[in-house]
């Protein structure tokens, strides 16, 4: 098909809602290679009936529901106002915190507050993680690296710059040990990210805003029909993503 033809499509999903932090409208359209380790289950292995949890950067609550914890023994913090909102009507009723934070060096929280603090692909700053985590307190995070779909990045954005280049495992290993945290469990890796149509990297890039600063299907339109091109004759196009975990226990 004609990329003309095409661009209204494109057109389309650049402008398509999002919600929460939910990728299931791109179900089938990308294929995501699986992490050698599992989030919710490094979190069951240390997470206790009755401790306080914590979940930084919470999204639409999606996970944190997942792992069935005592509402009111957990606490969310999501700084996106359409996020807030969303935990304000879906979480609050239920007995969980809610807190809405705009700098992770000040979190709202106490001093020795959680048993556990848990972090999926939210900034955090390790001294104030430190701060309000209990003694013997657990943080478990898991990370987008900084060397994350730069290919890509740097194929559709001109002239593009990684702010953050250089954040991966062994970097944060190090900080959390001289903080005096001991290491439970650590791993890194850069699985693909394949896409099966244009569509549904533009509706991707749109979002990922950080990695893709001031994409537009019209200023990317030449980019984008050079990737339909490729998967008219390779089936997809592919990304390389770049994500750490790290557990580790508090010793103050």
């Amino acid at each position: 098909m004609d990329c003309n033809i095409l661009k209204q499509k494109w057109l389309l999903e650049e402008n398509k809602k999002f919600k929460g932090w939910d990728f299931s409208y791109l179900d089938g359209r990308l294929e995501e290679e699986k992490l050698p380790w599992d989030y919710k289950s490094l979190i069951s292995k240390y997470l206790n009936k009755d401790d306080m949890l914590l979940d930084m950067g919470t999204g639409g609550g999606e996970i944190l529901l997942s792992l069935k914890h005592i509402y009111t023994n957990t606490s969310v913090t999501e700084g996106w106002q359409p996020n807030l909102k969303l935990c304000k009507e879906t979480l609050e009723p239920l007995g969980i915190t809610v807190k809405q934070v705009f700098d992770d060096k000040k979190l709202p929280f106490d001093d020795n507050t959680f048993n556990m603090v848990i972090n999926r692909h939210e900034d955090y700053d390790a001294k104030e993680v430190r701060r309000i985590l209990k003694n013997n307190g657990i943080f478990i995070t898991q990370q987008v690296g900084g060397k994350n779909n730069e290919k890509l990045s740097r194929f559709l954005i001109h002239d593009f710059k990684s702010e953050c280049h250089d954040f991966e495992l062994n970097k944060e290993v190090n900080r959390f040990k001289n903080l005096d945290f001991s290491i439970l469990y650590e791993n890194e890796y850069f699985p693909y990210l394949k896409f099966f149509d244009v569509g549904a990297i533009v509706y991707f890039a749109n979002i990922i805003e950080w990695e893709f600063p001031n994409f537009s299907v019209e200023k990317c339109f030449d980019k984008l029909c050079e990737l339909e091109s490729k998967i008219k004759t390779n089936g997809y196009v592919e990304s390389i993503e770049h994500r750490f975990i790290i557990a580790a226990k508090n010793n103050k």
